[in-house]
């Protein structure tokens, strides 16, 4: 059996998902972490899940905003017994797992990179920041042409093609001349073929051989030179680096609006609880904060322990009683000196 994660908490229509073949897995920020969650509110090693004979366990390892299943806040380091369809929350991210006979992602760890960067290329994209990698003409008659590479699953050709993804003019440049495609963090451009041949950081590129195209390094094609950036590699990295976002107890995230159907077990939790949650999610100042999870909403809190005026309601209503009792027991004393 393998054990798949769903990152349920972002928006997108087709949540991402993974699924593992091992004995034990790291939910975190760090870029060690099997699920890698780019959210400041995720500690860089939040929880892990370890498999024990035919179950799951899911163990907190200590994180700053703890680790819920359900309803249930877990104490650090005390293992729990997941089932499928659980949901997990670490932080304010939402995780589905699900426990079923499917094979391993392959690559995990370039999947589990890809998944990281997807989810911060679509905070910054929400926030009207660029959300893709950028290749641009920096020499050469085409100076100024860009190409935006985002997706991580097709290829993007240069070349004097009408219908290549970067089309040029130099008469340098082959019809169709490299191709560059995203794995991970990194670009990879190999040589099509071309008449007058390809150059990385001044190094002719073997056609056919796709090679690593690291950011700052320069691309020669034709007589035009090509470098990018990667403002999502960037924002992710300056997350790593960033402290833990402490969360407030007042504070809570709406869930996601589609529940899986699953019918809980007798002995499991009926209701999905929340974990304490921000009452905002911060801008992506400096891209060193790229929260993952739905826009919070305020949620109305039981009367029972709602505020007012710095007094909780639960403090007015013993008071109240209070005086209640006191006006009774003065009625009594009354009534006795009356008698007497």
């Amino acid at each position: 059996m393998a054990l798949t994660i769903v990152v349920r908490s972002g928006d997108s229509a087709s949540p991402p998902a993974i699924s593992f073949d091992s004995p034990k897995l790291v939910i975190g920020r760090g870029e060690g972490c099997e699920v890698r969650l780019p959210d400041s509110s995720v500690s860089h090693r939040h929880a892990s899940i370890q498999q024990r004979g035919a179950d799951y366990i899911v163990v907190d390892e200590g994180s700053t905003n703890g680790t819920c299943v359900g309803p249930v806040r877990l104490s650090p380091h005390a293992p729990r017994v997941l089932r499928s369809n659980d949901v997990i929350r670490v932080g304010r991210v939402e995780l589905e797992v699900r426990i079923e006979s499917v094979p391993q992602t392959k690559d995990v760890k370039l999947r589990t990179k890809e998944i990281a960067l997807k989810l911060v290329a679509e905070t910054l994209e929400a926030q009207g920041e660029p959300a893709a990698a950028t290749v641009k003409v920096v020499e050469g008659p085409d100076a100024g042409r860009e190409l935006a590479v985002a997706t991580f699953e097709r290829a993007h050709v240069v070349g004097r093609s009408p219908k290549a993804d970067l089309s040029v003019s130099d008469p340098d440049a082959s019809r169709r001349h490299v191709e560059i495609s995203r794995r991970g963090s990194e670009l990879w451009v190999a040589d099509l073929g071309s008449k007058n041949g390809s150059e990385l950081d001044g190094k002719p590129l073997a056609q056919s051989k796709p090679r690593a195209w690291r950011e700052g390094a320069r691309l020669k094609v034709g007589q035009n030179v090509l470098v990018f950036d990667d403002p999502v590699s960037e924002a992710l990295r300056e997350l790593e680096q960033s402290a833990d976002e402490r969360l407030r107890d007042s504070d809570s995230v709406a869930a996601p609006e589609e529940e899986p159907d699953s019918t809980p077990d007798d002995d499991s939790s009926e209701h999905r609880g929340e974990p304490p949650q921000p009452e905002e999610q911060g801008a992506l100042a400096g891209r060193a904060d790229a929260p993952i999870a739905r826009a919070p909403r305020r949620r109305s809190q039981p009367n029972i322990v709602r505020r007012i005026g710095g007094w909780r309601a639960a403090d007015l209503l013993v008071a109240v009683l209070a005086l209640v009792v006191l006006g009774l027991s003065v009625l009594g004393l009354l009534w006795l000196f009356e008698l007497e």
